[in-house]
């Protein structure tokens, strides 16, 4: 049975101290960690811990270095939840124009294009509980001026209302004989539908590290997307192993081959750079970046591929 008492911040401090953590008077100990869990903040220091037993510090090992390792992290998922946001409009965006296109408005409640009903049905009741609770005009202004209309509004409607995940999982449900499927795709450089699902899942699985503030730095992340032998547009020479794609250097990287088309001219580049200068005690290896990936094709500040997209291709909102 689990008797561990609750510990006070000072005593807090006071075991870190005894286990071998240096912590100073400029650290401000006391501060962080009334603003930032001591169980929190563990997940940062257990790789500065020689025994993992008895918690037991490595020597020199700084509680000033775990705060930064910390601030790290929490800029990452900043960046990341930006880069994400972009991708997330746009595939909404490609969904909605060209499903709607070759099907009608309403393509998404059509059992007939999807593989897994059961699937479906999951998704459009979690689509269902969204549009019932949203405070969106647009969505109250449908159903009370189509009140006779059972259907769910529009696609350019409801899918305003989806999650990142949601769409994700629409894309991947559908069936291989939809043509918007392959032409999707296409315009994110993955060539077919057979690699665009596994990117979308892991682009999903890391923004929900980002919404619910988890640890990006020094996990391992689950799933293994599956990478084009050969892409059409910039990509890394040093393709890391299917051992390695637990870190999140290849995933960033499959963020940043999507961007490049969403955003031609972004500065995730620098960005990305900027934070391991202003953090020069976080360790790359720790999210398995390659040695000298700013030189990589795909990273260089040279790349500027053409956005796929022309103006005005959604349909008229009514």
């Amino acid at each position: 049975m689990f008797e561990k008492k609750a510990f006070t911040i000072q005593e807090q401090i006071s075991r870190l101290k005894s286990r071998g953590l240096i912590i100073t008077p400029e650290d401000e100990a006391e501060h962080y960690l009334s603003h930032i869990s001591y169980y929190r903040l563990g997940e940062y220091w257990y790789v500065m811990q020689e025994d993992k037993v008895e918690h037991t510090f490595k020597p020199n090992s700084k509680f000033a270095d775990v705060i930064a390792l910390y601030n790290f992290d929490r800029e990452l998922r900043i960046l990341l939840f930006d880069v994400i946001e972009k991708l997330e409009i746009s595939l909404r965006t490609k969904m909605i124009y060209h499903l709607s296109h070759e099907f009608n408005a309403w393509w998404f409640q059509n059992f007939e294009l999807f593989q897994d009903s059961r699937a479906l049905v999951k998704t459009l009741a979690n689509l269902e509980e969204e549009i019932s609770r949203t405070k969106d005009i647009t969505i109250k202004s449908h159903i009370k001026k189509h009140k006779d209309d059972l259907r769910f509004p529009p696609a350019w409607k409801s899918l305003e209302q989806t999650s990142f995940g949601a769409l994700s999982k629409l894309y991947g449900n559908l069936k291989n004989t939809v043509k918007s499927k392959d032409v999707i795709a296409k315009e994110y450089g993955a060539v077919n539908h057979t690699y665009l699902p596994s990117w979308l899942q892991s682009i999903s699985q890391i923004r929900n590290f980002c919404a619910h503030h988890s640890r990006l730095w020094n996990r391992n992340l689950p799933g293994k997307p599956k990478l084009l032998p050969n892409p059409p547009n910039s990509w890394i020479v040093n393709v890391p192993s299917q051992g390695q794609f637990q870190f999140l250097y290849i995933h960033l990287c499959l963020m940043k081959y999507m961007l490049n088309l969403v955003q031609p001219g972004n500065h995730f580049s620098e960005k990305l750079e900027e934070l391991f200068v202003k953090y020069p005690n976080v360790d790359p290896n720790a999210l398995g970046m390659k040695p000298s990936w700013q030189q990589e094709p795909l990273w260089s500040k040279s790349v500027d591929n053409k956005i796929n997209l022309k103006e005005g291709n959604e349909p008229a909102h009514d």
